[in-house]
């Protein structure tokens, strides 16, 4: 274990390489090129469960109240004392306690027939209760306590609509400038309406999300911005309470299955972390497996993990994934002009900046990962809207995909499968659209009297 006096410390993934970096600085990504991880050196004993439990009852206090700060000792990069509130108020980000306030797992009957699971085992957490509407403020409050820390002035992200809504209110709340990147006419009107509504400088690039980020990072750099991309792991440890939750919920019993949408794959990263770092304290004897639930017409992750692309699946190989099977994945893509495509914009993304780390959270959990159409997607994105809950097209992957794996007998009809809804409904047309349709499976058209 690095000796840093039981500090915090950020490491780099790559095993050949192995370099570590203080805290207190803005490299979020290892001179290697390779990613970095935050890593802790207190072991907690898992009787702080009843620590976090206690604190829902908040007494006023936002860092109790908040969803991700009420687990604070588990991502305490800051390396602040945890009880001390003036502390805490002088340190971390938080909308008033409100990001993951409202997020727990919920039983939705008709989304649990569609799926083909007892009513009893699916569990679906709408992370669309968050304060900017997606689950992109677990991290963004982590990504800007770290900005603040090291004194940045400005935050600069790209985005398919939710991390430049959440960024742009969290800076606004802070009083820090933001710049967002987006791709032109590729984001949902409500989504780049909050970025200006919270007052963010957002720039238009001709083309996808991957020219966006891409475009986003090399500003970062000559500005010297702070990117709240989910390249920094920073933003990886907020997003790790989303795990947190769903496990409380179920008293710190792991469910058989955690199922996500893959898009940037931040979330596929920080839920392996999470998982790693509990079982790693002996919190959880068992490891759920992870399913990855890609778009048809944005499946990079599908295809290289699936082998459908070249001699060989991609896979984690401990810590040394063919990175030629990568680079000639997307040349190929490239060469033959094959772009991502699909109206679930918030996963309309075809080089995933966290495939390595999702490829390692794939490994440990012995996951999956599937892929679905458009029109499944749709499908369940309405009968989770029938059942008196909100959800944006993408977060329709995980109904979709469990429905997939149980047709095909993996996943089990009354297995445990907790899936997460990343973000609710911000594009009204999609739905209005879906039931205007009277072909579609779930639509409720008007009718003219």
């Amino acid at each position: 274990m690095d000796d840093r006096g039981g500090k915090p410390f950020k490491k780099c993934i790559n095993p050949s390489c192995n370099l570590t970096y203080e805290i207190n600085n803005n490299t979020l990504v290892c001179k290697c090129g390779s990613f970095l991880d935050i890593i802790y050196q207190k072991n907690y004993s898992r009787e702080l469960v009843e620590v976090f439990y206690q604190r829902r009852n908040h007494g006023g206090n936002i860092y109790n109240e908040s969803g991700v700060w009420r687990f604070r000792e588990l991502i305490n990069f800051a390396h602040l004392d945890t009880e001390d509130f003036d502390q805490c108020s002088r340190i971390l980000v938080s909308l008033d306690g409100s990001e993951g306030r409202q997020s727990k797992p919920y039983k939705m009957k008709k989304v649990s027939e569609y799926s083909l699971m007892n009513n009893d085992s699916l569990l679906l957490q709408p992370e669309g209760y968050n304060p900017s509407g997606s689950f992109k403020d677990n991290g963004m409050s982590t990504a800007v306590t770290h900005a603040k820390m090291i004194n940045m002035q400005r935050i600069i992200c790209a985005s398919t609509g939710n991390t430049s809504a959440s960024a742009a209110m969290y800076a606004a709340n802070e009083n820090i400038e933001c710049d967002v990147f987006v791709p032109k006419g590729e984001i949902a009107p409500g989504k780049l309406a909050q970025a200006f509504q919270f007052g963010a400088q957002v720039i238009e690039i001709d083309g996808n999300f991957d020219d966006a980020l891409t475009y986003s990072l090399n500003q970062a750099q000559h500005l010297g911005a702070y990117t709240v991309n989910s390249i920094n792991p920073f933003r990886i440890e907020g997003q790790k309470t989303i795990v947190y939750r769903a496990l409380e919920y179920l008293d710190w019993n792991p469910p058989d299955w955690i199922v996500y949408p893959g898009g940037a794959l931040g979330n596929t990263s920080s839920c392996g972390k999470a998982l790693m770092e509990l079982y790693e304290l002996g919190w959880i004897k068992k490891i759920p497996r992870l399913l990855v639930v890609n778009s048809e017409g944005a499946n990079t992750f599908y295809e290289l993990t699936n082998g459908l692309f070249g001699s060989k699946k991609l896979a984690w190989n401990n810590g040394r994934p063919d990175m030629s099977l990568i680079r000639e994945y997307y040349i190929e893509k490239d060469k033959n002009g094959i772009r991502p495509h699909t109206k679930a914009t918030a996963i309309q993304i075809g080089k995933p900046a966290n495939l390595i780390k999702a490829l390692r959270s794939i490994a440990f959990t012995n996951g999956i990962v599937a892929q679905v159409s458009d029109k499944e997607m749709s499908d369940a994105m309405a009968l989770v809207g029938l059942n008196g809950f909100d959800c944006e097209m993408a977060s329709g992957a995980v109904p979709a995909g469990i429905r997939k794996l149980r047709k095909e007998e993996i996943i089990k009809k009354d297995d445990i499968v907790v899936g997460i809804l990343t973000g609710k409904q911000k594009d009204p047309q999609v739905s209005i659209n879906y039931h205007l349709d009277q072909s579609n499976t779930f639509s409720k058209p008007p009718v003219a009297k």
